[in-house]
């Protein structure tokens, strides 16, 4: 299995101190996770795309590129690009240039994001939002692999003869597609045979199941061998300690504080508590024998072969602790349970 730090650069006071950042400290303090995360061994960092308060991410290619600047090796992803509000031609001129100044390390993940307030900001009608992606990243696709372009449709005003600049690094860009509430999603990446990312952050495993079989059904359908499916999934939050015990009276501040934040109740996640949570969801709380014994259980599920988690939420410290416990004491299992070819060699395997 391979990993990635995913970040949507929260920014709520301390849940135990009452401490607050600046927006400047929130930056910085995301640079040297993505710094600390390479030299942990994580293959992947990503930023997540939002658009109103407490998350600070609207400019994932900005944000991507600072990180390309201090890093050498780790994969750089969008997660996601929410590609149902954005201006095609944008989205292939700035993403095509992190990929050079990245030396070919990018990688999108595509959706329509889960919080609607940037539907109205980006004069896009909720109601159109799956029409609107697939709209989008069809003219995205055509931009980044020809030339002299011409193209009209519903989304944005027609182009004629157009070839964006500069070219892609990479010959393509890898795309993923994310996944958590829609089969449209899983779909649309089974029709194009490429990979999807599930959300697995909110809801029961079920849920999130139900589409990633779906995926691998319409893979079949489309004529790709569902057995190379590429799948990665999320996992709520991140918090290891020598016990169990010890693990949930030391997160439950954070959890709580972030539970009840406007933008997490938009989610209506079904657990009542933390404990219904680690029972019964896709949080990571405990000792690092219990965490990895979860995560086997959702791979048995999913069968997928990149893991996310997050920090997000803790205080410098505890996110610089369990970035690093997580990178000793449970990724190096976890690598040897679950073969993962993502990212192997000078290529990323991410065609189904």
């Amino acid at each position: 299995m391979k990993f990635a730090v995913f970040s949507l650069l929260m920014n709520i006071p301390n849940a135990v101190t009452g401490e607050t950042w600046t927006t400047q400290m929130k930056f910085q303090n995301v640079l040297n996770l993505a710094i600390l995360a390479e030299r942990l061994g994580y293959e992947a960092f990503g930023i997540g795309e939002r658009h109103g308060a407490p998350f600070l991410s609207s400019s994932p290619p900005v944000i991507l590129t600072a990180i390309a600047a201090k890093t050498k090796r780790i994969r750089l992803l969008t997660t996601v690009t929410v590609l149902s509000v954005l201006d095609p031609v944008r989205v292939a001129e700035d993403y095509a240039t992190l990929d050079h100044l990245s030396e070919g390390r990018l990688e999108l993940i595509i959706g329509k994001g889960n919080d609607p307030r940037h539907y109205p900001l980006f004069g896009v009608a909720e109601a159109e939002q799956w029409e609107s992606l697939a709209e989008r990243y069809a003219l995205l696709k055509r931009l980044w692999n020809e030339e002299n372009i011409t193209w009209q449709g519903r989304y944005r005003p027609p182009l004629d003869n157009v070839t964006t600049q500069p070219r892609p690094y990479q010959q393509p860009i890898p795309v993923w597609h994310g996944s958590a509430s829609s089969t449209f999603s899983t779909e649309l990446a089974a029709r194009y045979g490429e990979p999807i990312f599930s959300s697995n952050t909110f809801h029961p495993q079920a849920k999130y199941k139900a589409l990633i079989d779906h995926y691998r059904e319409r893979l079949a359908y489309y004529g790709h061998d569902p057995a190379r499916a590429v799948v990665g999934a999320g996992s709520g939050g991140l918090f290891l300690a020598n016990t169990d015990e010890e693990a949930i009276a030391r997160y439950r501040p954070y959890y709580d504080a972030h539970r009840a934040t406007a933008a997490a109740q938009h989610n209506r996640s079904p657990f009542k508590d933390l404990e219904d949570n680690i029972a019964n969801g896709p949080i990571l709380v405990g000792s690092p024998e219990r965490v990895i014994e979860k995560i086997l259980s959702y791979h048995k599920a999913y069968g997928h072969q990149v893991l996310s988690i997050n920090v997000d939420g803790l205080p410098v410290a505890e996110q610089k602790e369990q970035l690093e416990r997580f990178a000793a004491e449970v990724a190096p299992v976890l690598r040897k349970e679950i073969r993962s070819g993502v990212w192997d060699g000078a290529r990323p395997l991410l065609r189904a």
